[in-house]
């Protein structure tokens, strides 16, 4: 019932002024990623498991102009669960994207980023991958968590100055994974400024302007090139 609604949703509405309304779609409904009436709008990050099970949902609130977390006065983050007043349960956290596992024939190599937002974003640049997010730091890496990439090549993409403690789970992992690899291209290449932020992939990927970028860019400089857009029915085509 929350996979519709997206004109309140401030994730769905920043995303879709950076990768168009089409591909913004697609993404959302690939991760069944859901909008609650919650601050007037919030983004509900469900998690579904591999068995399709939907162990809870996170819901946060985001700026819809930045694509940010609205951490001012306070971060607004709540838990599905929680707004229902569920008795008696129990939460047993799983990745979320896991359902995207389902597809046994799939031999992608699997990713796991911290955020869920990440996970989206880079889904769009670097679909060669499958994109989970543990939905914090240390999120799900626990034995019965970790259990779903059993036999399966991991990457993992830590946050810049999460490198060190996601190290330390990769003993956990190689109990269950064929093979673990964790990616040190951010601390690489980051400057110290952005390793002080503490961005994450996404944050590099979206420094590259897409054709989509550029044209929202011209459409806030220009307001009346929307109208034009839409009455002549003009549709954005990139070079292959």
């Amino acid at each position: 019932q929350t996979l519709h609604g997206y004109s309140v949703n401030p994730l769905y509405r920043y995303i879709s002024t950076v990768f168009g309304k089409e591909e913004t779609e697609r993404l959302f409904a690939l991760y069944k990623v859901g909008t609650s009436k919650k601050w007037g709008g919030s983004t509900i990050f469900w998690q579904i498991d591999v068995n399709g099970s939907v162990r809870t949902g996170k819901i946060m609130k985001y700026d819809d102009k930045t694509g940010h977390r609205i951490k001012e006065p306070h971060s607004l983050v709540t838990w599905v669960h929680s707004e229902l007043k569920l008795p008696d349960f129990t939460l047993r956290q799983c990745f979320f994207g896991e359902h995207l596992l389902t597809d046994k024939a799939t031999t992608k190599t699997i990713a796991i980023v911290e955020s869920e937002k990440t996970a989206i974003i880079a889904t769009h640049f670097i679909s060669d991958f499958v994109w989970l997010a543990t939905g914090g730091m240390n999120g799900c890496f626990n034995k019965d968590a970790v259990e779903v990439l059993s036999g399966r090549e991991v990457v993992l993409v830590p946050d810049l100055g999460a490198t060190d403690k996601w190290k330390s789970k990769i003993p956990l992992l190689q109990s269950v994974c064929k093979r673990v690899v964790i990616s040190n291209i951010l601390e690489d290449n980051a400057t110290d400024e952005q390793k002080t932020k503490g961005l994450d992939i996404a944050d590099f990927l979206l420094m590259t302007e897409t054709p989509q970028m550029a044209l929202q860019r011209l459409i806030k400089q220009h307001p009346p090139l929307q109208h034009l857009i839409d009455s002549l029915g003009l549709v954005l085509v990139e070079d292959p």
